[in-house]
């Protein structure tokens, strides 16, 4: 019904952002970094997807079209609604789930707040059949096995899986693949 939007940003909300649209303020539920970098005044373009209920009409966006059709797939499994999907999304990245999901690591899914072991375990295997291995996944999968035990360490130690994954991330290409090594080249991103 209301495929995207685009619109000046008048309010942050904790979990929403309020865009005006033609005169109009319209509460839009996005994920956590979309939020976060948004700035009040700014002008916005999001994808969005419209969910329909007996008492309520809510609106959710995001900044990719990938990012939306993922929202979407995720609503088709059992036991997840809106509010679980855009959890998903406020925490893990495209990649890391497809990464989680093609290297059978879906107990990281269930890091996400409101996502137990068997809703993780259901969104593995319905993500599975729908999401599609992509040439990138082939660098992501060879990447998995030293940084997942990289990312589990990070976790263990207090870290977000955001903010794990960004220090993986920060990691240079170059660095050795021994675990502790990355592991420690990973920590000083936080320094």
């Amino acid at each position: 019904m209301i495929a995207t939007l685009r619109g000046e940003v008048s309010q942050i909300e904790e979990n929403a952002l309020i865009v005006e649209v033609g005169g109009v303020g319209l509460r839009v539920f996005v994920p956590a970094p979309v939020r976060t970098n948004a700035t009040a005044g700014e002008i916005l373009f999001l994808f969005t997807h419209l969910v329909v209920r007996e008492d309520a009409l809510t609106l959710y966006g995001f900044e990719s079209q990938a990012d939306r059709d993922l929202f979407n797939i995720l609503l088709g499994v059992d036991g997840v609604g809106p509010k679980v999907a855009l959890s998903v999304l406020s925490t893990l990245t495209l990649d890391t789930i497809q990464r989680a999901i093609f290297s059978d690591e879906a107990d990281l899914l269930s890091k996400v707040p409101g996502v137990g072991k068997k809703t993780a375990q259901k969104m593995a295997i319905h993500l599975k059949d729908k999401l599609k291995p992509t040439d990138a996944l082939a660098k992501v999968a060879a990447f998995a096995d030293y940084d997942s035990e990289v990312l589990a360490a990070l976790t263990s130690l207090g870290y977000s899986v955001v903010e794990a994954q960004a220090a993986i991330q920060a990691i240079p290409k170059d660095a050795p693949k021994d675990v502790e090594e990355r592991l420690r080249v990973a920590l000083q991103h936080f320094q």
